[in-house]
């Protein structure tokens, strides 16, 4: 295989890397993984009268505003990634979830859309120059059944970074 190749998928996995990351920074409330996913100056466009800024000040909102949930959950599907040297774009598919407390049961928010976002590779670290959020579909307030999981935490003391760090140790 070519080397252009072999450094093209590299590029293609360190952006699905990072894309994880920002979901788990986000579900975990793991704010300095949340940071690592954007450069400094890296920016974030959600829309107006929600978000438009720096991605390391959107992970500082986002972390506040999950406080008064009781449970989150970002996913993220069917990811495009074009590569041209240290500059790529993807689009990734996204669902989040979001419950909270309402009276003696619970309500939900989802909202479907994409990430748009154009990276690029300095000092050999991939991560976000901008960001735009594309909401396809919300649903909010609704009711939901059921009961909060158990056996994880919304923060790094989900049981998922002890099995990471014993991987590393």
């Amino acid at each position: 295989m070519e080397i252009e190749a072999l450094e093209e998928l590299a590029a293609r996995e360190a952006i699905r890397q990072q894309l994880h990351n920002y979901c788990r920074a986000m579900d975990r409330r793991d704010d300095p993984l949340g940071y690592a996913v954007w450069h400094d100056d890296g920016t974030a466009d959600y829309g107006p009268g929600i978000f438009q800024g720096r991605g390391r000040d959107f992970v500082d909102q986002v972390s506040r505003n999950h406080l008064r949930r009781l449970a989150h959950s970002h996913q993220i599907a069917t990811v495009g990634i074009e590569v041209a040297g240290d500059r790529a774009a993807s689009e990734a598919y996204v669902t989040v979830r979001l419950v909270s407390a309402a009276g003696d049961g619970f309500t939900e928010e989802l909202y479907a859309g994409r990430y748009l976002d154009r990276w690029s590779r300095r000092d050999g670290r991939w991560a976000v120059d901008h960001r735009v959020w594309v909401l396809d579909f919300g649903e909010l307030d609704r009711p939901v059944t059921g009961h909060l999981p158990g056996g994880g935490s919304r923060d790094t003391a989900d049981p998922s970074y002890a099995l990471f760090r014993d991987l590393r140790d």
